[in-house]
């Protein structure tokens, strides 16, 4: 879908931004881009849609050239969301979001449509907020009209620059978990910029983190917390400044010790619970006891103070973590309170 080959970026001062940035973004994927401030990441998300030339290398959508496109056709078909939101301040939310399909000649009666459906994929009711402007807004609902203003009219491609960075984390947790609903209904392929790891970790299918310029890993969440590459990759998924750690973030090494086949369920007599895996890597059910059980499944991306309750009433030791219906891995409440002692220090005698 979007593919980076050797794309370099040089600024008239010297300044090597990007340098070799080869990657490529499938279709219906989310890439989350991270690092430290100045690595590149968000110069490397502007040169998708020019607003930002590449110095050398190619940038390809579809197999062609962003070059090779007209600057209205590319820019039309893809969507950007800013971390200052950017709304018409003297336009209703319903003129924010009916800025791009009116340029592309919409009919009246599919854009109203088309905005009704964005406002309730949202949580915000079409009848209360349609006519409003954005100043009646909270920030977060604000921030809410930005992103379905980018889905307005139907882009295959969603580029967001730390969307959320400027909100409180009630408010971002939101929006994160409204982009995750979206995300299953909609499939865009999206490229998300953010410098928070948790954020990364909880959104991406792949995260791609980002030292000068250059990539130091990309992998999927689960992949660059279990298995980093190096030792600047250990310290940057290890810097956990958010309270909100996912379930993803819990699994240890052992993760999969829990994880049969369902090929072998037949096997599956002795003591304990066993996650059956389908030859697809999707997640078929479990096995506490040598019986068959059904657990409520963790998704990777939940909060562990929402994961946590998912333990009462349970006999089964351990739970599946799943990422659309594929099975990641097994957590454990034994997990979670070994990597919460794991992440306390305690210093001159008051616990951080």
């Amino acid at each position: 879908m979007i593919e980076f080959k050797d794309v370099s970026k040089v600024y008239p001062d010297g300044t090597k931004a990007v340098k070799d940035f080869s990657l490529t973004v499938q279709e219906g994927e989310l890439l989350a881009l991270i690092g430290p401030s100045g690595c590149g990441k968000t110069t490397s998300l502007k040169m998708i849609n020019r607003l930002i030339e590449p110095s050398s290398g190619h940038i390809l959508i579809n197999h062609k050239d962003i070059s090779d496109y007209k600057l209205s056709e590319l820019r039309w078909n893809i969507g950007y969301v800013l971390q200052q939101i950017a709304l018409f301040p003297h336009m209703t939310i319903e003129e924010n979001i009916a800025v791009v399909p009116e340029m592309k000649n919409w009919k009246k009666e599919a854009l109203h449509k088309r905005i009704t459906e964005l406002m309730e994929m949202v949580g915000l009711d079409p009848d209360t907020y349609r006519k409003r402007k954005p100043s009646e807004l909270s920030g977060g609902q604000q921030q809410r009209v930005g992103v379905i203003r980018a889905l307005a009219a139907d882009p295959d491609i969603i580029l967001m620059d730390e969307p959320f960075s400027a909100l409180d984390p009630i408010s971002r947790e939101q929006l994160q978990e409204d982009i995750q609903k979206l995300q299953k209904e909609i499939k865009k392929t999206i490229v998300f910029v953010t410098h928070d790891i948790d954020e990364a970790l909880a959104l991406g299918d792949r995260v791609c983190l980002m030292k000068d310029g250059e990539i130091v890993q990309l992998s999927t969440p689960q992949e660059l917390i279990l298995h980093p590459k190096n030792g600047f990759v250990k310290s940057f998924v290890g810097e956990r400044q958010s309270p909100w750690q996912t379930a993803v973030d819990v699994m240890i090494d052992q993760t999969r010790s829990h994880i049969r086949q369902e090929k072998d369920e037949i096997l599956l007599s002795s003591e304990g619970t066993f996650l059956l895996e389908g030859e697809d890597g999707s997640y078929k059910g479990a096995i506490h006891n040598g019986q068959r059980v059904t657990l409520p499944m963790i998704p990777n991306s939940m909060h562990l103070r929402k994961a946590t309750p998912f333990f009462e009433q349970q006999e089964a030791e351990v739970l599946p973590v799943v990422k659309d219906n594929q099975l990641v891995g097994s957590l454990s409440y034994k997990d979670i309170v070994h990597y919460l002692q794991a992440q306390t220090t305690v210093e001159n005698g008051v616990v951080q």
